[in-house]
């Protein structure tokens, strides 16, 4: 009866790739049909799924992921460069990439080491001058690194950026989509960090798309890129010695979740920005345009939310749903249109502040927050709030298995968000055995209890006390 699954229809990658998890027992026969459903994506719908088909390999007792990934990067340049970079991540366990991952780390190096000795020509020159670039652009963080916050480091950082030459032809990883025609070298800016030295830098980049930029892997000569209609600046932080790679994970749930949404045709508002890991303890994250933290709001000026909104952009509010932790103003921006957008996920599934306390609500609604959509539970803008959350909810409950097969992929990366029953308590958020009716008046009892939560006010003050961070 087993050969029978050869013939099955075909399911999404994330179904796929489960089969090589821990989810399942290894089996000839499934990893067959499972390879047959992967090479029928295109490599854009790939590239979601590096992280999961990296840590597939950890499973791949038959050599069947090998395969695939050697075979599937003769397919895209893009999709060549994107898992050469998370493989190199993968490799070690620790951010200095001293540590060696015992289960998938020789195994890594060894297919890095084939899937570049098949280059050649044009394609060649492609990876070359991408690496090339962006480990010069890497490596201002490092060099940096040396001198004291301040002055020092700022002036440092300007002259380290000013050394670099932009490469015709190459991108930031994080946006494959764009080629980069200058650098804004007045942009370069040290974030604040003690030990480490992430910076910001802007970029002028030209939006050409995968196809467009695909095609500079197989021309010798790079094209000029004069569209001026699509070309913006986009900022990025550049980090050294931090692992994004669970903030990768967050963000690619919260695009299922907004994937979720559109198919819904809800009105409910996400912004999954990008962040790529390109080696141990290094990362590109890229800036939400148009932005400003709640911290910053109440540093740079003396009203609140509510006179914020109201003095901009009037009642227009739309507002975005994610059970992550570390909520402070500082993690939550606004842009200019009044939505609220969250940003760096330190803290998800198991782990929470405070040696995983676990002492925030399911998600922050403030007073101001209230005060926006009417000041009250009952007010209009509210009771659509409340409805929205609802609706938002019970639309993502059908793809549950999806969403715990991405997630199971990750457990053994080691990241500190699992904790041993991270997907025991991910399937009991959902209800899966509850109806429809009761899984909509669980969601409404969460937002009622997380509406002007005291634990909320509370981690605020904390972190006003802590890191002087206004609310």
């Amino acid at each position: 009866m087993l050969s029978h699954i050869l013939n099955w229809s075909r399911v999404p990658p994330v179904v796929a790739l489960s089969y090589f998890s821990r989810q399942y027992p290894p089996h000839p026969i499934t990893a067959q049909y499972a390879l047959r459903v992967l090479n029928s994506y295109p490599p854009d719908v790939l590239l979601f799924y590096i992280p999961q088909i990296v840590q597939a390999l950890r499973y791949d007792t038959m050599g069947y992921v090998s395969e695939f990934i050697i075979n599937t990067s003769k397919r895209s340049q893009l999709l060549t460069h994107q898992l050469i970079w998370n493989m190199k991540t993968n490799m070690y366990k620790d951010e200095n990439a001293e540590i060696l991952d015992e289960d998938i780390g020789r195994k890594l190096e060894g297919l890095i080491d084939t899937i570049i000795s098949q280059l050649s020509g044009s394609a060649r020159m492609f990876y070359e001058r991408e690496f090339e670039f962006f480990a010069k652009i890497t490596n201002v963080s490092g060099t940096i690194r040396v001198f004291p916050k301040g002055p020092e480091r700022k002036n440092a950082c300007l002259k380290e950026l000013s050394k670099i030459d932009v490469t015709p032809g190459c991108y930031l990883p994080s946006n494959p989509e764009s080629v980069v025609l200058e650098i804004d070298y007045k942009s370069g800016a040290p974030m604040q960090s003690a030990a480490k030295a992430p910076y910001f830098a802007r970029f002028k980049v030209e939006k050409v798309g995968l196809t467009a930029l695909e095609r500079l892997g197989a021309v010798s000569e790079v094209p000029d890129f004069t569209d001026e209609s699509k070309q913006i600046y986009q900022g990025c932080i550049f980090k050294v010695g931090d692992d994004v790679r669970q903030d990768m994970l967050a963000l690619q749930i919260m695009e299922l979740f907004q994937h979720v949404f559109k198919l819904a045709d809800l009105e409910v508002y996400l912004a999954p920005y990008r962040v790529v890991a390109t080696a141990p303890g290094s990362g590109v994250i890229e800036c939400v345009p148009d932005t400003k933290s709640r911290d910053q709001i109440g540093r740079q000026t003396d009203i609140g939310m509510y006179e914020y909104f109201r003095h901009n952009y009037g009642d227009e509010m739309s507002t975005e749903f994610q059970a992550i932790k570390d909520r402070h103003n500082g993690n939550i921006m606004l842009d200019s249109k009044g939505h609220l957008i969250h940003i760096d996920f330190g803290f998800l599934f198991e782990s929470s502040p405070g040696g995983n306390l676990g002492f925030e609500p399911d998600f922050k609604l403030t007073d101001e927050m209230v005060l926006i959509m009417g000041g009250r539970v009952d007010a209009p803008p509210f009771q659509w709030f409340r409805e929205l959350c609802v609706q938002a909810y019970l639309a993502c409950r059908p793809y549950r298995e999806a969403i715990v097969s991405l997630v199971s992929l990750m457990l053994d990366t080691g990241f500190p968000c699992f904790r041993g029953n991270t997907i025991k308590l991910l399937r009991q958020r959902f209800l899966p055995l509850a109806s429809e009716k009761e899984a909509a008046q669980h969601m409404d009892r969460i937002v009622i209890d997380c509406c002007k939560n005291w634990r909320a006010k509370a981690y605020d003050l904390i972190q006003y006390y802590q890191n002087e961070i206004p609310f």
